[in-house]
Parts: C-alpha cells; sequence; structure tokens
C-alpha cells in the first residue's frame, strides 16, 4: 500500500517569470528514487516529471547503489526499509566514497531517535511516511537549492547556535525550545544573517506560500521567536525593520 497523504495541489493560471526559471531549472535536475512499494514509486515519479525533473527509479538497494555511481544524479530520494541493501547502507556506502549527492530519506520509522539516525548517517533531510506529495517536492526543490559543497551540522550567528541534525537551539550556554516551525524561521534567518527579509520572502520559504496573503503570520511567529531568542538582558539579534521586515545581526 502506498504511504502518500492526499495533498497535491493544482496551481491555476499562467507560471509568472519565478516560476518559470524554477522549472527551467527542475528539467535540468536528475533525481534517482531508491523505492521498493511499486505504488508509491508510481506516484512520486509522476509527481517529479509533471514538476520538470527528470527520474530514474530502483526497487532495492544494491541496484539503486550502483545507479547513484553510474548516473551521478543531482539529488536522490531512498526509502530506509529497502529489500536486501537497506536505505541508510546505500547512503553510508556512497558518502565513505566521498559521493556528496544531496538526499532526502523516506521512512516509515517516525521517532526522533530513528530521524537523528538517518541524517547522522549521510542523509540531508528526513520525511516520514505517510506524506503529502507536495511536501515532498518542496523538500527536493530544497536540496537542490543547497550549494552542492554545503554539508554543515550546526549555524552559528555571534553567540547563537542551532544544531541541525539534533534541531536543538542555544544562546550562550542557554537552551532555546524551539517549536518545528519556530526552528525552521530560526534557520533560514541564520543562513541569510545581516539581510533584510520581507515578509513575503518568509511566508514564500519558510511557509511555502507562493502568494502574500492578508495576514500576520510572519509577526506573530517572529513575536514569539523574538522572546525566546532575545532573553532578558541579552542584547537583541533579531530586529524588525519597520514597514519592511526583519534582520537578524549581531549589534556590536
Amino acid at each position: 500500500m502506498a504511504l502518500i497523504a492526499v495533498g497535491k495541489h493544482q496551481a491555476l493560471g499562467f507560471p509568472d517569470a519565478h516560476d518559470l526559471a524554477a522549472i527551467e531549472k527542475r528539467h535540468m535536475a536528475k533525481v534517482l528514487l531508491i523505492e521498493d512499494d511499486a505504488e508509491t514509486a508510481e506516484e512520486i515519479k509522476a509527481e517529479l516529471a509533471d514538476r520538470g525533473f527528470d527520474v530514474e527509479w530502483s526497487a532495492n538497494g544494491a541496484e539503486g547503489l550502483d545507479k547513484a555511481r553510474s548516473l551521478q544524479p543531482d539529488a536522490m530520494i531512498v526509502d530506509r526499509l529497502l529489500p536486501g541493501m537497506d536505505g541508510l547502507s546505500v547512503i553510508e556506502t556512497l558518502r565513505r566514497e566521498q559521493v556528496r549527492t544531496p538526499v532526502l530519506v523516506l521512512s516509515a520509522l517516525g521517532a526522533v531517535d530513528d530521524r537523528v539516525r538517518g541524517l547522522r548517517m549521510g542523509g540531508d533531510d528526513y520525511l516520514t511516511k505517510p506524506f503529502a506529495i507536495v511536501e515532498l517536492v518542496a523538500r527536493m526543490e530544497a536540496l537542490l537549492r543547497r550549494p552542492a559543497e554545503s554539508r554543515e551540522t550546526t549555524l552559528k550567528v555571534g553567540a547563537l547556535e542551532i544544531d541541525l541534525i539534533e534541531r536543538t537551539a542555544k544562546r550562550g550556554v542557554r537552551p532555546i525550545d524551539l517549536l518545528p516551525r519556530e526552528f525552521r524561521l530560526l534557520e533560514y534567518m541564520m543562513r541569510r544573517a545581516d539581510q533584510l527579509l520581507t515578509r513575503a520572502m518568509l511566508l514564500e520559504e519558510v511557509w511555502n506560500y507562493k502568494f502574500v496573503p492578508a495576514t500576520n503570520l510572519v509577526d506573530v511567529h517572529m513575536g514569539r521567536l523574538r522572546h525566546k531568542v532575545d532573553g532578558p538582558g541579552d542584547p537583541p539579534m533579531i530586529h524588525n525593520v519597520r514597514g519592511a521586515g526583519f534582520i537578524l545581526k549581531v549589534v556590536p
């Protein structure tokens, strides 16, 4: 049985210049899918193909490993539980061979320890089954946007630090308890420290909105995040630029 949740969204209207550029880039992206469930694989292949990806499919780990070596794909989607050679062994083998292709791990195992192990074995992202197909596409696009050499496990801006594997944050020695959306928002800001980030940018990149609704969603989340990051006595790091957006920066 396929483990893909219903969640496909068909956009209406003609694509704008930004969409056309993204489509053109995807047409150049070769994706290797290693998934033993044929129904799941067919749904993923069809959706990615519709969106311009060139998809190659393998149904087992050993064959997938061979294809990863020969095809040199731009990105991979690897199911964790595969017959014969499991998905994490495929990824670990490639990493030992210095293959840095970004990998999205699929798994029905969704516990924190399972996700952490998948990332520590060399996965770049982890998606739990059942999933919405639009989320899988968004994660693949995000992986392809990353620089090829980017494999950092922590981000630091001043005294602020986040662990991308453990999904934890701290400022100095003080731990910061973040909800998943807050962590994603903070990660996005830290990767663009000292840059002005508009509400439209944040809605598109953090919430995956392709339009700008009339909402105070960003301001509400930013207020909560600022309260957690900028604790009592801490110099503020999250700054509101009135009428423009937000900046994460260290003020001397």
